[in-house]
């Protein structure tokens, strides 16, 4: 199942493996679920094989290594839900993850299952370029063995995923049965999530909903755009409701109803406010005192307030897959989004 945040990950999808081939590496077969209908093949299976390139993929679907209901296949080829796609890839140049002990902020945990404080600055997983570090290496050094091995010995206990640069709740599973019930639970949109952000600009409303589809820019590898394209689109829909209004600014609280890639920063962009210290969509990758008080610019007391995207995910709420009762989690604010809020509150009240 996706991060149902703002990021779309790999999918929970009964992935299984399948007898390998000699001298052509491991088989999976993946089953497309609905989040997923409509990609292209080879989009897809860059989105289910971090670890693989783009041009690896699309040699092994051009070397007949990929079928679709076990029948060759194009790479232009759009998957539709319930594909059953098999592909034999070459095991990945990666080290297996590595234990660390880092600090984690466990606000929920039992024998089955953990709610995590994932801080900014962190990778969820190892792929390129992120190694060590992640919140996986830091699983695997407080849970040990005891993890979900549905993803495979590189994600164990990940259910769904968190952007690097947000903060917030997120679930780890610790045995098969409860991933699997998870992830049908993401899947089915049973699991409530609440974000909060700190976007540039006034919304005028109190509260409202933001409907539009969401997919791929056509030059830009990392950035999703809105679009009227029922081909190019998936739909989309985010809630939001206005928690505190400031000159130029505003505090908002949002509920993603559905798991699209970079869903809630792509949403509030299209509407005119993005997401402060949002790179890929503000353009800027800080929010500086200088940018309340122009005067302090260049100067000893020009702070950095902000140094990642705004937003965190603040509040998950679902039913436990054993015990059948509700658990609700809050990440408390970072100190960040506390600092931030104190400065705009004096510098630009609205009263």
């Amino acid at each position: 199942m996706s991060d149902f945040n703002d990021e779309l990950e790999p999918e929970e999808n009964e992935a299984s493996e399948v007898m390998p081939i000699p001298g052509i590496g491991r088989a999976v077969e993946l089953t497309v679920q609905i989040k997923t209908a409509g990609m292209r093949l080879d989009q897809y299976l860059v989105l289910q094989f971090p670890d693989f390139s783009r041009s690896i993929i699309q040699k092994a679907i051009e070397a007949d290594s990929v079928t679709i209901n076990d029948l060759p296949i194009k790479r232009s080829t759009r998957v539709k839900q319930g594909d059953r796609v098999r592909i034999w890839l070459p095991e990945p140049n990666r080290p297996e993850p590595t234990p660390e002990n880092i600090p984690l902020d466990i606000l929920y945990e039992d024998e089955f299952l953990a709610v995590v404080n994932k801080p900014y600055d962190m990778v969820v997983h190892p792929a390129r370029g992120n190694w060590t570090g992640t919140l996986v290496n830091a699983l695997a050094f407080h849970f040990k063995d005891h993890l979900s091995k549905i993803n495979g010995d590189y994600r164990p206990g990940i259910v769904h995923r968190l952007d690097r640069d947000t903060s917030g709740v997120i679930l780890v599973a610790k045995e098969e049965q409860t991933h699997r019930d998870l992830g049908m639970q993401f899947e089915t949109r049973k699991i409530f999530k609440e974000y909060v952000a700190i976007a540039s600009g006034v919304l005028d409303r109190d509260s409202d909903y933001i409907e539009r589809r969401i997919g791929h820019h056509p030059h830009d590898r990392i950035k999703m755009i809105v679009t009227d394209d029922e081909e190019k689109g998936k739909e989309a829909c985010t809630y939001y409701e206005v928690k505190e209004r400031f000159r130029g600014y505003t505090f908002v609280r949002m509920q993603p109803r559905t798991g699209r890639t970079h869903q809630l920063r792509v949403h509030l962009a299209s509407i005119g406010h993005a997401i402060l210290a949002d790179k890929v969509y503000s353009g800027r990758d800080e929010f500086r005192m200088s940018d309340l008080t122009p005067a302090l610019a260049g100067t000893q007391n020009d702070e950095i307030l902000l140094p990642r995207q705004a937003l965190h995910a603040q509040r998950l709420r679902f039913v436990h897959p054993r015990t059948k009762e509700v658990v609700a989690v809050e990440a408390p604010l970072p100190p960040e989004f506390v600092r931030t809020l104190e400065v705009l509150r004096r510098h630009r009240s609205e009263r």
